[in-house]
């Protein structure tokens, strides 16, 4: 496969971006199609209800699937490429089912305490699950996928099982909302959701990039990266638990949105390469433009309702996850 310049990757990626944003905020139930849109932006709104629906319903959905889409992404080329597995992601680590029980806990909370406990709690229970994914891969097994796997299916497991006994013993009415929520949605968009979202993602990225060099080495085997004088085990762990923390946000916010992370960084990978700036800039751009998609064929399949946008990534990405297989 041929690879593409920086200049061109970031030409192409930045026009997708670019389309992606204009043109899914022509879709939605409300009858504000692509040319209202055009002229909202470029003259103004020619009702008040059509700027109300684009800027403070549309515009922020768009923007919280660009993000969530952005962190996934690059939280499974981190985790793929500091595990130096192919079939690393947040979702078959267990990460998203520990923060989604951490979320579930937190709606036990007055809500007057939500817009605190409700990302702590998610972070809390990532960090769980990935404590106990390391405790047992760590060592010699870090390269084997079997292990790897394993431990992570068996946190998903325990983890959602936890989560289902909890929402089981709940109120109906609030257990069917947070299962719809634990499916993975972007109808919380709002101010709220982008105030925490954006800062993580931003300080994440740029914490990654800033070990870019590092993870490269980290790439070539253990103990040529010590060689070059990185800390292994330091380096791993601050990369699992900026994972945890992009995963967390995102999950408690959008819910339970599997599979983006192990997709998005294989398909970019064979246009970019393996060096970690690049692939980290292209994952999170074409991940972002990836959910985005998603997002509008959630909303508009269906008549009159919405298909949860994890039932959409994990069916795609179970298919993609079968193909990684056969192919190693």
């Amino acid at each position: 496969m041929t690879r593409l310049s920086t200049k061109s990757t970031l030409l192409i990626l930045s026009s997708l971006v670019l389309l992606t944003v204009l043109l899914s905020m022509g879709f939605g139930v409300a009858e504000l199609g692509h040319d209202a849109v055009w002229q909202c932006i470029s003259s103004g709104c020619e009702k008040p209800v059509y700027d109300t629906i684009l800027w403070q319903i549309r515009f922020p959905r768009v923007l919280l699937g660009f993000l969530a889409g952005f962190g996934l992404a690059i939280a499974g080329a981190l985790m793929q490429n500091v595990t130096r597995n192919p079939l690393a992601d947040p979702y078959l680590f267990g990460i998203i089912a520990g923060a989604g029980l951490g979320a579930t806990l937190s709606t036990f909370l007055p809500a007057n305490l939500q817009f605190f406990s409700l990302p702590l709690a998610a972070f809390f229970g990532a960090l769980f699950a990935v404590f106990i994914v390391i405790v047992v891969v760590i060592g010699n097994n870090w390269r084997k996928t079997e292990h790897l796997l394993l431990a992570g299916v068996a946190v998903n497991f325990l983890f959602s099982s936890v989560t289902s006994f909890i929402l089981y013993m709940g109120d109906a009415f609030s257990s069917n909302r947070v299962i719809f929520w634990l499916m993975g949605s972007l109808a919380r968009a709002d101010h709220t959701a982008l105030m925490w979202i954006f800062p993580v993602v931003l300080v994440a990225t740029i914490v990654a990039l800033l070990l870019g060099r590092q993870l490269d080495a980290l790439l070539l085997s253990d103990d040529s990266a010590r060689t070059l004088g990185v800390n292994v085990e330091k380096l791993r762990m601050i990369v699992l638990i900026l994972c945890a923390a992009l995963t967390a946000v995102i999950v408690a916010f959008c819910g339970g949105i599997g599979f983006v992370g192990l997709m998005i960084p294989h398909i970019v990978r064979r246009f970019v390469g393996l060096t970690t700036s690049r692939l980290l800039i292209a994952t999170g751009l074409f991940g972002g433009c990836f959910l985005v998609w998603v997002d509008v064929l959630a909303r508009t399949s269906l008549s009159g309702q919405e298909i949860p946008i994890g039932v959409i990534t994990s069916a795609i990405g179970s298919i993609f996850f079968l193909l990684i297989m056969r192919k190693m």
